[in-house]
């Protein structure tokens, strides 16, 4: 996964917003076709890693609990890698209105 944080230095100079908002500037103006398309490979990577950290857990983990720890532990971490997938989707919505 690239890490696109050099852009995040000024991201509203960049992007004339956050990566967050060029996301939904950019489902909101795709072919619905596409934006389903893309929001399902989304769900599909989601469910895989779900899938995947679950796996070798006892049946009582409970996944949500255990993100939630993460997220408070790694905060920073987490927000960096939610720029980075906003402007990968964003990327991936883009790069399909051009095809």
């Amino acid at each position: 996964m690239p890490n696109y944080e050099a852009l995040f230095e000024d991201e509203n100079d960049i992007f004339s917003g956050t990566p967050k908002s060029k996301f939904f500037d950019a489902i909101r103006n795709a072919n619905t076709q596409i934006v389903d398309d893309e929001l399902d490979k989304i769900i599909e990577k989601y469910a895989i890693m779900e899938l995947l950290l679950s796996e070798n857990r006892s049946d009582d983990f409970d996944i949500n609990r255990f993100l939630e720890q993460y997220l408070l532990n790694n905060s920073q971490k987490v927000e960096e890698m939610k720029k980075s997938l906003y402007i990968e989707f964003t990327g991936e919505v883009i790069q399909r209105l051009d095809s």
